[in-house]
């Protein structure tokens, strides 16, 4: 019997990554940000982060069987756990159990799935949870307890985040100096009020240098962010030194560090080529500091992130990745 060779189109190059292999690896770098958590707010990150998390896998799971009737495996490639971590990384240590379920629920139900699950949703889901609890429930989203209460939860001493603080310095609040703001070394290691994940930035610096060596994520859209936070910030502080803090202060303060590594840099939602990342990279750092020191609210990095993920279907179009195989025409 004459056997025939039977080879498949182009291209023939497999990197050997995978969807399942991305997504725990970028669990992995989350985990030194999860021990900074515990280790500043205790029973209270635990809390939040296993509600958030379980809460999505289970809606995911519910949502996938019973009411688009399409494959439940989808809950084990860690999609859901990672956005249920990083839901819980951008909510306070002392948020009501029933308040972050309803987080998971519209950050899997409307941001993920009601778009056909993962990779057909246009907004980072965790995000989009995020913002709706920012707005359906500002108190409780704005309290923050003080770091170091590990034994407690809900009944916590509450403080001023420092991007509370620069906002009450930008609007000339007579009761409040730079003084008032925690240290470079304070917010570099984590021990500030804020949301559990986002207060240690070493600990996502370290999380980023791991994706980084694993290439699960490239350096264009962190570096772009970052760098461009830190020079448009630079410049009002040249302009104003009384009234905006100095670059390394807005680079360490607020959830700008967790959103440039673990939200903007989502595949899903953030441009395809490298210069189409730089392009939304910088797009974010710019709206990032308009918001804070212009805007409403104290963060920016969630609604720029929010924002950028709507322009990355053009950003697409004009940036497109060369084709595999093609050949640059001559001039």
């Amino acid at each position: 019997m004459e056997k025939k060779l039977i080879v498949s189109l182009s291209p023939h190059v497999h990197s050997g990554d995978s969807i399942q292999k991305n997504m725990y690896g970028v669990l992995i770098a989350l985990v030194p940000a999860f021990i900074a958590s515990l280790a500043f707010y205790g029973l209270g990150a635990l809390v939040v982060t296993a509600t958030s998390v379980i809460a999505c896998m289970l809606f995911e799971w519910v949502i996938a069987k019973y009411i688009l009737r399409k494959n439940t495996n989808s809950i084990c490639d860690g999609s859901a756990a990672i956005t249920g971590v990083l839901l819980a990384f951008n909510l306070p240590s002392n948020l009501p159990i029933w308040i972050i379920i309803i987080g998971a629920l519209f950050a899997i139900g409307v941001g993920k799935m009601s778009f056909g699950g993962l990779g057909n949703n246009p907004f980072n889901p965790a995000l989009a949870g995020r913002v709706f609890l920012l707005l359906s429930f500002p108190v409780q989203m704005t309290t923050w307890p003080v770091v170091g209460q590990l034994g407690s939860y809900v009944d916590v001493e509450t403080a001023a985040t420092p991007l509370a603080i620069m906002k009450r310095i930008i609007h000339n609040d007579p009761n409040t100096t730079l003084a008032d703001l925690p240290s470079s070394l304070d917010l570099f290691i984590g021990n500030n009020p804020g949301c559990i994940g986002e207060i240690s930035a070493v600990a996502l610096l370290i999380g980023l240098v791991y994706m980084l060596w694993r290439k699960i994520i490239t350096w264009h859209i962190p570096v772009s962010i970052l760098g461009t936070v830190f020079i448009f910030s630079g410049i009002m502080y040249f302009v104003n030194p009384e009234v905006y803090v100095s670059p390394v202060i807005q680079l360490l303060s607020g959830g700008l560090m967790l959103g440039a590594i673990f939200m903007a840099t989502d595949y899903v939602t953030s441009p395809m080529s490298k210069k189409g990342m730089l392009i939304y990279g910088v797009a974010i750092g710019i709206l990032t500091v308009v918001i804070r020191l212009f805007g409403a609210y104290p963060e920016g990095m969630s609604f720029a992130i929010l924002i950028m993920n709507a322009f990355t279907p053009l950003i697409n179009m004009y940036c497109k990745p060369k084709r595999f195989g093609e050949v640059a025409k001559k001039k």
